[in-house]
This record gives structure tokens, C-alpha cells and sequence, in this order.
């Protein structure tokens, strides 16, 4: 994977730079209540900055479909990334016309300008030629470094990097290089932990990591309708029936492979999904007909520690077990622990990624021991499904 980076841009003193990042973050009463994406944009901005560049910054913020909407504005946005990189920002109250156009040609050199929401002008989220055009008259150079909207063919993602000298920032270069080492060109063995509510969900997810990966650890609540495929009773638990043909196909498929299919040998089972739900744990086939499963057992999570032991590089994307309720986080947790561990050892390369997967790991304490954890969520997830994401795509050295 070779794609432009910002070490391939040469000298930025003066130049004009539009840079997109991801500055689409829960705000509260007007104040950005998790600054993370904003954090992770930092170290392009402060290089860009330090370079002498003249630093425009493109974004998107929530949904606005086209129209102005005021409660979308990206300005206490642009005032929370003034405190996180520790420099003035102005804000520009479009991304367009003669006005961004003017903020943007008399920044100082190193200045910094937040440019207002992309998505309130329609042709941002159609690629309109006409609206690339009208952004790359405000750049020079154009930097993405917004890889968690990489899978989204938008003019401020990809269209802009046809019409202008176009680079990777650092956020994505670390993302792209992480994520090559973990299926790209990986330290085999390669075991994989997907776990979520739903197959119908991960599906083109499964059918690509199975020709991919070594190991497939499959938990939470998809694990029991590939349960339900082999013939096992699960009780009341979360299942769909219409895709149990799918699980079969999926194991015969793994088995073509060479990829081994670790599912749960014993279950956490209770009567109700709460937290502190009175529960059990029980053998995979012996789950009482009115009990669900909400969690993998300790028989299981040794199970997936000796696979992240034989592990060179793993992928995890979803939690094993209804980790949101207490105690059916206890599965994730260990695992979780474990792969740190074997991280912080040397052992291991490990790469997560997903909303969920990010909370599961923040819960258990350990999401800085992995060697990278994405942000991403849908562009994490369509990589993972063997997709080609457009704004990386444009990024490509020719």
C-alpha cells in the first residue's frame, strides 16, 4: 500500500492548505463533550502549522442534508479545537465563496481556520464537480486526514484530491499503516475476534476475513446462531433463524480455508437481560429453554487466550458478550486483558476497531495497550469487509 504522504508535499511555507479531518463530535449545550477525533487531528495541524502553512480546515458535522441548520454549525466546535492544539483558530462562516475565500488568502503563515460545515451545501455529500471546484479555489494543497470518512465519495473526501496536489495526513498514515500490517501484509498467525448482535450485519465481514485470518473468534449475540446452525438449543437468546443456512456456509467456507471457527463452549446464561441479572454458566448444548445467553464462559475465554497466545497479529471488532450490563462484561474484560498483555509484551500486533469495540476496551482499561485502536467505525468496518474506501483510493501513489 503506497499512497502520498505529507514528507511528499515539499516545502508548505505560504501555501494554502485545506485539510479535512473528522471534527463530527458529541456536543452538549454547546460544548464538545468527547474531544478524541479532535486529538487525533492535532498532530497534522500543528505540522502543517509549523511548516508555515496557511491551515484551512474542512469538516462536516452531523446531518444537516444540504441546509444551513444553526444548531449544526461547526463553530463551538472550531472554539474546543482552539484549546486542544493551543493556537488561535478563526472561525469562517462558510467553506465556500468570497468570504472563505478571503479568510483563508490573509491567514499568517501557520495560521489556522476552521471553515463551516461541508454537508451544509448539497453538493458536498453528491461529489458535485461544481462544488470541488468551488473548494479547491480556496487550497493549494489538499491534506485528508479524515480516514473515519474514507468510505464516503464526497467532495471534501475525494473529490478535492483529483483537483488538487493531494496527501495523506498523519492520523491517516498511522491508521493506513496499522491496518496494512494487520491483514495487508501481516505476522502470521492472524486471529481475528468478531463479535456483535447480528450476522446480517457482519456478513461481507465474515466472508472476507475467513480467506484472510488463521483463527475467526466469533462472540456475542451472532456466536448463537452459528450455535443454532450446529444444532444446538439456545434457548430464548438473540438468534437469527433465516441465516443459520448463511452459518453453515460460512463454517464449510472456513474450513476450505484453513481458517479454524472458534465458537462458545460454555455459556453466562440468565432469565433476563439486565444488569446483575441472576445467572449462570453452563455448557454451550445444556442452555435451559427459557434462559438467554448474554456472555462466553471462562471455558471459552481460555479458549481465546491460547488463540491470542499462538497470535502474531490479532483483529478485534466487537465485544463477546453483553458487556454494556455487569456481569456479562467479565468475557470481554479478560480477553481484552489478555491481548494487552501479550501487547505491551511485544508478542503481539493488535488493531481494533468499531464503536463498540472502542467502549469495550475503554472499559476494560486497556484501549492504550493496543497497538492501534480505530476510530473509524463505518470506514473501519467496510476495510475489514475488503472494500476499497474512495478517499483512500485518491490518496493511492500513482
Amino acid at each position: 500500500m503506497r499512497f502520498r504522504t505529507l514528507k511528499d508535499a515539499g516545502d508548505l511555507k505560504g501555501k494554502r492548505v485545506l485539510l479535512r479531518v473528522d471534527l463530527n463530535v458529541p456536543v452538549k449545550d454547546g460544548k464538545v463533550t468527547d474531544a478524541t477525533r479532535i486529538e487525533r487531528a492535532t498532530p497534522t495541524i500543528h505540522a502543517l502549522s509549523n511548516a508555515g502553512a496557511k491551515v484551512a480546515i474542512l469538516a462536516h458535522f452531523e446531518r444537516p442534508k444540504g441546509k444551513r441548520v444553526p444548531e449544526m454549525s461547526l463553530k463551538p466546535v472550531a472554539a474546543a479545537l482552539a484549546d486542544v492544539v493551543a493556537r488561535p483558530v478563526e472561525f469562517v462562516d462558510d467553506c465556500i465563496g468570497a468570504e472563505a475565500e478571503a479568510a483563508v488568502k490573509k491567514l499568517a503563515d501557520g495560521g489556522i481556520a476552521v471553515l463551516e460545515n461541508t454537508r451544509f451545501h448539497p453538493g458536498e455529500e453528491k461529489n458535485d464537480p461544481a462544488f470541488v471546484a468551488e473548494l479547491a479555489k480556496l487550497g493549494d494543497v489538499y491534506v485528508n486526514d479524515a480516514f473515519s470518512a474514507a468510505h464516503r465519495a464526497h467532495a471534501s473526501t475525494e473529490g478535492l484530491a483529483h483537483k488538487l496536489p493531494a496527501y495523506a495526513g498523519l492520523a491517516m498514515q498511522q491508521e493506513l499503516e496499522a491496518l496494512d500490517k494487520a491483514l495487508g501484509n501481516p505476522s502470521r498467525p492472524v486471529v481475528a475476534i468478531v463479535g456483535g448482535a447480528k450476522i446480517s450485519s457482519k456478513l461481507e465481514l465474515l466472508s472476507n476475513l475467513i480467506q484472510k485470518v488463521d483463527a475467526l473468534v466469533i462472540g456475542g449475540g451472532m456466536a448463537n446462531t452459528f450455535l443454532a446452525a450446529k444444532g444446538v438449543a439456545i434457548g430464548k437468546s438473540l438468534n437469527e433463524p433465516d441465516l443459520e443456512k448463511t452459518a453453515k456456509q460460512i463454517m464449510l467456507s472456513a474450513a476450505d480455508s484453513g481458517c479454524a471457527i472458534v465458537l462458545p463452549t460454555d455459556v453466562v446464561v440468565a432469565t433476563a437481560f439486565e444488569a446483575n441479572s441472576p445467572n449462570s454458566m453452563v455448557a454451550a448444548d445444556e442452555v435451559p429453554a427459557d434462559r438467554m445467553i448474554l456472555d462466553v464462559g471462562e471455558k471459552t475465554v481460555a479458549a481465546v487466550n491460547e488463540w491470542i497466545d499462538k497470535a502474531k497479529t490479532l483483529v478485534w471488532n466487537g465485544p463477546l458478550g453483553a458487556f454494556e450490563k455487569t456481569p456479562f462484561d467479565r468475557a470481554t474484560v479478560a480477553a481484552a486483558k489478555h491481548a494487552a498483555e501479550r501487547t505491551r509484551a511485544g508478542k503481539l500486533l493488535s488493531v481494533a476497531g468499531g464503536g463498540d469495540t472502542v467502549a469495550a476496551l475503554n472499559h476494560a482499561g486497556v484501549a492504550g495497550d493496543f497497538t492501534y485502536v480505530s476510530t473509524a467505525g463505518g470506514a473501519f468496518l467496510e476495510w475489514l469487509e475488503g472494500k476499497a474506501l474512495p478517499g483512500v483510493e485518491a490518496l493511492r501513489q500513482e
